[in-house]
């Protein structure tokens, strides 16, 4: 099947719309039932959402799985300390899937290793908390919507704003019609990243199943900037720091948008129409091939406009936030912060200035553990929210590639007369035995 006619038959399939049902090993599971999860990919954010996980009371982790044998073994000890119990260190993921006993998986591996395990996970009736961005290009997010609802699962975006209280307070601000008639929405990031260098390749660090790290992407040697930590930097495993913070500063931009219509009864955002994107890497000498510098432009039709700003190079703030969003209205505008947000009037009088807390995971992963008793769709739902959400950044990437604007037909998610740049819709081959089903196999 060749990548037009697979785009085509992706997206097909994943429009028809379901609801969650309660079928699963627990189907009606009282709010004290025990969940079991298998935590996959457990350094850096993985390591930080386990504990979480590992400190509530009604979770049992069974599974710390991790293809570095010195994280995976540190993790599993920790958990231990922190529940008496401590869980088994493996390897292979395929392991903890085949377990029934295992109610759900958190997914806190590279961007790369996303898509296949979700939907292997939803195929085995588990239920999925999977960081951020949904996956590593378009097609696998397609595909990970159509698991999730072939299988009628519930599955969660570490996005995690959308469970933080004063974001959730924003959200009411901006919903009862304060800012007046919204037409545009803003997000950036900004942050002084060091280079990764340029070191040579090398010999795989001892305990590190490399061959499974790579997985479905292609066969490299090994380089340890390639590896831990900065492998999001490489079009292979990433989608550089768009996917990473971006996908975080859009979903709330998108969000502040959304809630700024809905007050004045406007027809929602809908899907993104046109992206272009503009930069480069221009500061860094270094091994890494995603941009430093990017301004993207979302344009929704009707004069509805999102842009987003990423200077990875400098740490000057804008609007007092290095990282953040606004949302602008006829009669006033909102700034969403990590830690607090801000109302003013049109003259730029501050009307509320309010404080919140930058750490929204335990409620995040709250959320998910309540979803999966009621079945109700959690707050980064993958469909809804955690899918449309990622797609602004793959099609920023995917602009920024081309070097031109796409237009986007939603309807179908490809691209308006330009086959060419479909290419940056999916990768282009998916090494052995890690293939991406097909979407009558998912």
């Amino acid at each position: 099947m060749n990548r037009r006619a697979f785009l085509s038959k992706s997206v097909g399939a994943a429009a028809a719309a379901v609801t969650l049902s309660t079928r699963r090993p627990r189907a009606h599971a009282a709010p004290n039932d025990r969940i079991t999860i298998a935590a996959i990919g457990v350094r850096g954010r993985g390591g930080a959402v386990l504990k979480v996980f590992a400190s509530r009371k009604n979770v049992d982790v069974k599974y710390v799985v991790d293809v570095d044998e010195g994280v995976r073994r540190r993790h599993a000890d920790e958990v231990g300390r922190i529940t008496g119990r401590k869980p088994k260190a493996i390897k292979d993921f395929r392991r903890a899937l085949d377990d029934q006993a295992v109610d759900a998986i958190m997914l806190g591996t590279p961007t790369h290793w996303h898509a296949i395990p979700t939907i292997m996970a939803c195929q085995a009736n588990k239920d999925v908390y999977v960081e951020k961005p949904d996956a590593h290009n378009v097609v696998e997010g397609q595909l990970m919507v159509a698991a999730m609802k072939k299988y009628k699962r519930v599955v969660q975006l570490g996005t995690q704003s959308r469970s933080g209280r004063h974001f959730l307070d924003a959200m009411r601000y901006i919903g009862e019609g304060h800012i007046g008639r919204a037409l545009f929405a803003k997000a950036w990031e900004s942050a002084k990243q060091g280079s990764i260098g340029r070191p040579a390749d090398s010999q795989p660090p001892s305990g590190v199943d490399y061959d499974l790290w790579l997985g479905p992407a292609p066969k490299r040697p090994f380089n340890r900037c390639r590896f831990h930590g900065n492998w999001r930097w490489f079009f292979d495993y990433g989608c550089g720091d768009l996917g990473n913070d971006g996908v975080h500063r859009l979903d709330v931009a998108h969000w502040a948008f959304e809630s700024a219509l809905a007050a004045k009864g406007e027809k929602p955002l809908g899907p993104v129409k046109a992206v272009s994107a503009h930069g480069g890497k221009c500061y860094f000498d270094d091994l890494q091939e995603w941009p430093d510098n990017l301004i993207c432009t979302y344009d929704y039709g009707a004069g509805r406009v999102i842009t987003y700003e990423m200077r990875i190079w400098t740490p000057y703030d804008m609007f007092g936030e290095s990282e953040g969003a606004a949302v602008y209205g006829d009669q006033g505008y909102v700034i969403l912060g990590n830690n607090s947000w801000r109302a003013y009037e049109p003259k730029n009088k501050l009307l509320r200035d309010e404080q919140g807390s930058y750490d929204n995971t335990t409620a995040h992963v709250e959320d998910f553990l309540s979803c999966m008793q009621t079945r109700k769709r959690p707050a980064s739902d993958l469909e809804t929210v955690g899918q449309p959400t990622s797609l602004l950044c793959h099609l920023g990437n995917a602009a920024w590639r081309a070097g031109r604007t796409l237009r986007f037909d939603a309807t179908n998610h490809r691209l308006l007369g330009d086959q060419d740049a479909e290419r940056y819709l999916t990768r282009e081959e998916y090494r052995k035995p890690w293939l991406l089903p097909k979407l009558e196999e998912v």
